[in-house]
């Protein structure tokens, strides 16, 4: 595939170089452009408006942002160690594969200055356990049966069957509301008002525009999230990243992400500047109607699905077109995540021995196919093209995500190109149980390897989860069900008076964040 390594900028990087140049200028004639280290005030902007700031009513990546700052989970999942520590709890315990006991810490106060209690704890399970409240963060409550108060300070949380996410999910997806409060106002009012036990209060929101964000001076002392240092933290909407790019060369932001990889080059020649990639858990991926659920097609025969895998010149895309540190990927899952092995076939660039494999299948001059996909249009051109290289031809149905899934879901799509993130939870369960555990996004429909996912979701056992795990991911290896690609990174721009250090669930914790 020729030339892929000389695919750099496009008309927008050119647009952005004269902009950020004068930007550069203006920072050189004024000196350091940043004022909010002196104002102790953090300007951070982000491209999607919250539609509500209640957590349990949204589903985006901004939305989990604000979480971490405003509430707390009765656990903490360490990112550095990945221990879970108590938080809300100050101690827990397993009882057994489907009972979870915690100690509540005495004296958390909410922003509002009441104090946490187990009716808070006991109040928000039962909020999320009933029927018709309508929230959007369905997965990770839906294996809790009930909890209860078993005395002034411990509550215990049992589930529907044994989750070997539950620790997770209560570490991260499942902040306590001050109940009482939220008994007031319900959704709406903690959508513009939220009140929680948090390291940040918000004290402004104004829709679209703006989150104002003030350091919570009353958070209980002994939370292992540590204590806030940053005074402030300002956010502010701006769907156009051009835009984003302009105001944080120029001074007016301190933080963005998601930042072209492109344009990411150009911010790193600003002296005032910092630009970090950082790996994130999503993954890019081919993926086959093996099964045969559209129909009759190729991809149902194994040389087809590893010709495909052969045509690929993977690490080129990773290098030369996502860049920011993309690394290939050779399991169904991400590699850091728990369960993840990535000790299983992997598939060259050969395109000679693709097209010896199509040869074997019946397809010796190829064929056409459709091919669906939803994002990245500049990551599917080279694969596009190094499929036609041995023979197989591509009609390209280009939709939305929502589109696109349900395409494949209804049994409609012979072959995608698709992304998943996992939601950002360390563990395989987020990924390979999805796509092959006989959901409705399973494509390969194998019953032994459906078998091993379900040991693997059955237990508690880590042991026992891994290797039920390794047996699954080698055979969707060896079957080719999945083309892993690449990675995802993020890059991460800031100021160079933040010091900020990125983690690979894109969570970005200010709360750890301090001025140089």
């Amino acid at each position: 595939m020729d030339g892929i390594k000389n695919r750099r900028g496009g008309w927008m990087g050119l647009a952005l170089s004269a902009a950020i140049g004068a930007a550069g200028v203006t920072m050189l004639a004024s000196g350091d452009a940043h004022a909010s280290k002196a104002n102790d005030t953090l300007n951070i902007a982000w491209e999607r408006e919250q539609p509500t700031l209640d957590y349990y009513f949204q589903n985006s990546r901004e939305g989990i942002i604000i979480n971490r700052h405003v509430w707390d989970c009765l656990l903490w999942l360490d990112p550095a160690s990945g221990e879970f520590k108590g938080l809300l709890a100050k101690s827990y315990k397993v009882v057994d594969d489907k009972t979870f006991e915690f100690e509540i810490r005495e004296g958390v106060k909410f922003h509002d200055g009441t104090t946490l209690t187990v009716d808070d704890v006991v109040g928000t399970i039962a909020f999320l356990t009933k029927e018709g409240t309508g929230i959007l963060q369905n997965q990770p409550v839906a294996w809790i049966d009930r909890a209860e108060a078993t005395g002034p300070n411990t509550v215990r949380i049992y589930a529907k069957d044994t989750t070997p996410l539950a620790l997770l999910y209560l570490s991260a997806d499942i902040p306590i509301y001050p109940m009482a409060y939220y008994n007031k106002v319900g959704a709406e009012g903690m959508g513009v008002k939220p009140i929680g036990t948090g390291p940040y209060k918000v004290t402004t929101v104004e829709p679209g525009k703006r989150i104002v964000f003030e350091k919570n001076a009353d958070y209980f002392k002994d939370s292992p999230k540590g204590q806030p240092k940053i005074g402030k933290i300002v956010q502010r909407t701006i769907p156009d990243v051009n835009t984003q790019i302009v105001e944080l060369a120029s001074g007016n932001l301190d933080w963005i992400f998601k930042v072209p990889a492109d344009q990411a080059e150009k911010l790193e020649t600003l002296p005032n500047l910092v630009v970090k990639p950082a790996s994130t858990m999503r993954i890019g991926y081919m993926t086959f109607d093996a099964a045969g659920r559209s129909g009759e097609n190729p991809f149902q025969k194994l040389e087809v699905r590893q010709a495909v895998a052969h045509a690929i010149d993977r690490p080129a895309i990773a290098d030369n077109i996502v860049r920011g540190g993309s690394t290939v990927v050779h399991s169904a899952c991400y590699p850091e995540q728990f369960g993840c092995t990535q000790d299983v076939t992997k598939y060259d660039y050969d395109p000679k021995k693709a097209k010896e494999l199509l040869a074997k299948a019946g397809y010796p001059d190829g064929f056409k196919t459709e091919i669906y996909a939803y994002r990245d249009r500049n990551f599917l051109e080279p694969i596009i093209g190094y499929l036609s290289a041995i023979g197989i031809k591509t009609d390209l149905r280009f939709g939305k995500y929502a589109a696109t899934r349900d395409a494949i879901r209804s049994s409609k799509v012979p072959f995608a190109f698709m992304t998943w993130g996992s939601g950002s939870v360390p563990d395989v369960d987020a990924i390979t149980a999805v796509f092959f555990g006989g959901g409705p996004d399973d494509t390969s429909m194998d019953a032994e390897v459906q078998k091993w996912l379900a040991e693997g979701a059955g237990t508690m056992d880590s042991a026992v989860r891994k290797a039920a795990y390794a047996k699954a991911l080698g055979k969707i290896a060896d079957q080719a069900y999945w083309v892993p690609l690449f990675t995802y990174p993020t890059n991460y721009a800031m100021t160079k008076d933040l010091n900020w250090t990125p983690t690979a669930d894109e969570i970005p914790r200010f709360f750890t964040a301090s001025w140089q």
